[in-house]
């Protein structure tokens, strides 16, 4: 009989691992011009409104919303330009005023110019305005004292630009945490070399380089590993000691040649191991020593869906990142099939807000990556029918959340 454990499902799985795993990422202070991308250690805290003071919305007239009645006179006692400095306005006057500008003292309204005419006195009221009318009010964007930018929020370019609108010039973040890669799987080679009989080019290596270091990791490329256990077993020894956490790929599986898996538990500790969800179900976690380690299948697109939907949010945790679910958009589908004892997430175009199966399926086919929009999830234990809502996620979600 077999003692399989059951499949862990997806969420479970990444809950538990996020239970057992801590930040592990020093802290330092950078200059924000030199931040982007970087997660935030400590939340920043507005130290001004932002905008300081009131200013207004239109080019037009600043004045008192009592003198903002249509068919009104005024004469025009002070031009203001945005960054000019304003004196307090006459009783009765009004002021020329720009978008951006600074409302003078004793103004709370500003009639735009296209609901004004130039008149001998100065200038006449077309259309009537209420007070605060086409007025942005002091602190609208920010207000001082409030946290604009949490702790564990990745600095994208919305970020830098609300910390420099309050002045801040440094922010404390974490340090890159270094994750060492390792392949495994003699059949594979890199371009460049000659096929033999057997072989296939490692396609996995580039790509999963390529998205660690778009996450912010440095990459630490131990390369191919010989498909025995004593070259593994050395190979995961040296990781353990050059890097913060380990990923690898291929050797997870059941196999007799599937060695990672096996040498994950002698010199450390496997504490998950495979996941209820297609493709990707021979996901491992663990530790080498102290250094976290996750195993991700070696078929390409089985690597690709376990590192955004499970190593991706355990290193970005580490990394002191907070979590943020992938977007996830009900979306339409064309597809049929029979339920599934594993939760699926199938490559599918949209057309028209309605997801299309891409043709090949198969978990070693990379390609259809390329034609697909992002992932549908059809969960498990349920019939899948044509026209019903399912959770669409987009690739350009899943490789940044």
């Amino acid at each position: 009989m077999s003692t399989m454990k059951p499949l862990i499902p997806l969420d479970d799985a990444r809950q538990a691992l996020f239970d057992q795993l801590s930040v592990i990422a020093d802290i330092e202070t950078v200059a924000l011009n030199n931040a982007a991308g970087r997660i935030l250690a400590a939340p920043v805290v507005a130290s001004i409104n932002v905008p300081p003071k009131a200013n207004s919305a239109m080019d037009g007239y600043a004045l008192a919303a009592a003198d903002a009645v249509a068919g009104t006179e005024l004469t025009i006692s002070q031009r203001i330009p945005a960054g000019a400095v304003t004196t307090p306005l006459v009783s009765g006057t009004a002021a020329r005023i720009f978008t951006g500008a600074e409302l003078p003292e004793g103004a709370d309204c500003v009639v735009m110019q296209e609901n004004t005419e130039p008149c001998d006195s100065g200038v006449r009221i077309l259309q009537t305005a209420k007070a605060n009318e086409n007025v942005r009010a002091a602190g609208l964007d920010i207000t001082a004292g409030e946290v604009i930018v949490k702790a564990g929020a990745r600095l994208t370019a919305p970020a830098l630009g609300i910390c420099a609108s309050t002045g801040v010039t440094d922010v404390k973040v974490f340090k890159p945490l270094t994750v060492a890669l390792l392949s495994t799987g003699d059949e594979l080679v890199e371009p460049g070399a000659a096929l033999q009989a057997g072989q296939i080019y490692n396609s996995n290596r580039p790509m999963l380089v390529e998205l660690l270091s778009q996450a912010g990791f440095k990459v630490f490329d131990i390369g191919q590993v010989a498909d025995n256990h004593t070259a593994t077993r050395e190979a995961l020894v040296n990781a353990s000691e050059q890097a913060d956490a380990i990923l690898t790929m291929g050797g997870v599986s059941v196999g007799e040649e599937d060695h990672v898996k096996n040498a994950i538990d002698e010199l450390g500790s496997l504490n998950l191991w495979r996941i209820r969800i297609r493709p990707g179900k021979p996901f491992a976690a663990g530790r080498v020593g102290q250094t976290p380690i996750f195993g991700l299948p070696g078929n390409p697109m089985s690597a690709l869906v376990t590192f955004s939907l499970l190593a991706r949010p355990c290193l970005m945790h580490l990394q002191g990142a907070a979590y943020k679910q992938a977007l996830r958009i009900p979306v339409e589908t064309t597809i049929e099939r029979a339920a599934q004892a594993r939760d699926e997430f199938m490559r599918v175009e949209l057309h028209g807000g309605v997801a299309h199966r891409v043709a090949n399926q198969s978990s070693g086919v990379l390609s259809s990556a390329l034609n697909a929009d992002g992932l549908l999830h059809l969960p498990a234990d349920v019939e899948i029918k044509a026209g019903e809502r399912y959770d669409f996620i987009p690739f350009c979600s899943l490789l940044t959340s």
